[in-house]
């Protein structure tokens, strides 16, 4: 008979800060540039370069800390992680282990309406080390230094995660807090934010963890998912078939749908840690961080209640919107403009997130101005224009983020209002549909919509549909 087993996770979050220099020196952390540009004799380890911390990493990793519930040690300081790979410029890593700045933190997560609250270990700031490119036709392997010393923070959790489920949730927590902080963007599919998986598996009601292995190369929320269900079944099989679990890195390749050794785990007298005898302890007052405290931004959580009592938004709309920390700032920006908050909620939710789903883009790259935003919404409330022309103006806003109101005239898409010249094309249309005044008059009141329809092609939709009716109306029923 088979066994019930369960698994045991912890995770290791590292997220790349969203500070305009690299953690020891002046280089930019901009993603992207030709290899090596972004470098210095710094950043590329040369003998004799000598580090200065930039302060808002350490403002950055304290407001996370902050908003995940932790302790902050007030007196911290920087080791140097001793290990050689290609891409690690110094042949070291600066690093936190003895004095992290961040410790004994919580989040709570929601899954299936379950409350749960996931502790955090510490979060330690370090830096980043370069990237390896391979070369598919020669073989070769070249490093780029771009990204060696870009800040980082690592958020450390509890194994205190059972499902894949509870995975997903503690990350899409730490990523709204993070992004809501501006820390971070959080970009997976560009590194600025990659989860290592610790995972273990143990028969159900067993109090001893089984041997963990720690999962690497996973870059989005899928394969966090496909990587977690897969080692959880390698290993179920192994234990089944009376074979032992080996502690070791592994590699997950997302496309074959399996993860392959990478080397043997090591522990941390492995690395050789010390005191970086460069960099001085860091001191932080109780001033300093009050400061960091008190700018602490609404978060979600707080948004969402806000949002439901200042403006009566249902459930579903408050979800999605708060969702994302950039379609939140163009929400409250637009109704800061005077817009009606059901109105701007109804665009956000329906034409602007079609068109981000069929542009297969990210929310957070959306980029038209709240104020384009507040002026269609104002011209479809003063009937400049209809709803339907609303629509295709909002596309061109979405697209290339243009004004409205300019468009509008350029294009001639302005509504026509004016009663004398629509009675005499609505007459003709009227004339013209024999059938369907027929019906209407029989009590087929749908027979109208047709009428109302030929009328919008006639005026290749610049009609007011509410002066149509309303004309339509009275000439039929005056016949």
């Amino acid at each position: 008979m088979s066994k019930n087993y369960e698994t045991v996770i912890g995770l290791e979050v590292h997220v790349e800060l969203a500070t305009k220099t690299k953690i020891f020196c002046g280089c930019s952390t901009a993603f992207g540039g030709a290899p090596n540009t972004h470098t210095c004799p710094v950043c590329t380890g040369m003998p004799g370069s000598l580090p200065v911390l930039n302060k808002q990493v350490v403002e950055y990793a304290m407001a996370v800390g902050l908003a995940t519930n932790c302790d902050i040690t007030q007196n911290c300081k920087f080791d140097r992680k001793n290990y050689f790979y290609p891409d690690n410029p110094q042949n070291y890593q600066i690093s936190q282990l003895y004095l992290p700045i961040c410790r004994n933190g919580k989040v709570e997560i929601d899954v299936d309406g379950e409350k749960k609250d996931i502790r955090i270990h510490e979060i330690h700031m370090e830096e980043d080390a370069g990237k390896l490119v391979h070369d598919p036709w020669t073989g070769d392997s070249l490093v780029d230094f771009n990204r060696s010393g870009v800040p980082l923070i690592e958020i450390v959790s509890e194994p205190d995660m059972r499902s894949a489920d509870e995975v997903i949730a503690y990350l899409e927590k730490l990523r709204l807090i993070i992004q809501y902080l501006g820390a971070s963007d959080c970009k997976l599919q560009e590194g600025s934010m990659r989860a290592d998986v610790n995972l273990s598996v143990r028969e159900v009601g067993a109090e001893e963890f089984g041997t963990r292995t720690e999962m690497k190369n996973l870059n989005s929320f899928k394969a966090i998912k496909r990587a977690i269900e897969g080692e959880m079944e390698r290993q179920i099989d192994l234990i089944e078939a009376g074979e032992k679990v080996v502690q070791e890195t592994r590699r997950w390749d997302d496309t074959k749908g399996a993860s392959y050794a990478m080397r043997s785990k090591e522990d941390a007298q492995d690395y050789r840690y010390f005191p970086d005898p460069d960099l001085v302890p860091i001191e932080i007052s109780d001033e300093w961080m009050d400061k960091v405290r008190d700018a602490q931004p609404e978060f979600r959580d707080e948004k969402k209640v806000r949002y439901k009592e200042e403006y009566d938004l249902p459930d579903y709309d408050i979800d999605i919107i708060t969702g994302s920390k950039h379609l939140a700032d163009i929400f409250e920006a637009t109704i800061a403009l005077g817009s009606e908050p059901k109105e701007v909620s109804n665009w956000l939710m329906g034409e602007t997130i079609r068109l981000v789903n069929e542009s297969e883009m990210d929310i957070d790259d959306v980029s038209f101005k709240p104020e384009h935003l507040a002026k269609l919404i104002e011209m479809i409330k003063n009937n400049e224009i209809n709803r339907s022309v609303g629509k295709e103006v909002f596309e061109k806003v979405f697209k290339e983020d243009i004004d409205p109101a300019a468009y509008v005239e350029e294009h001639g898409l302005k509504s026509m209002n004016d009663e004398g010249a629509l009675k005499a094309t609505i007459e003709e249309i009227v004339a013209n549909n024999p059938k369907s005044v027929e019906d209407y008059k029989a009590g087929k009141k749908k027979a109208i919509g047709f009428l109302v329809g030929q009328t919008m092609k006639a005026t290749q939709g610049k009609a007011n549909p509410g002066i149509v009716n309303k004309i339509l109306t009275e000439i039929l029923d005056n016949m």
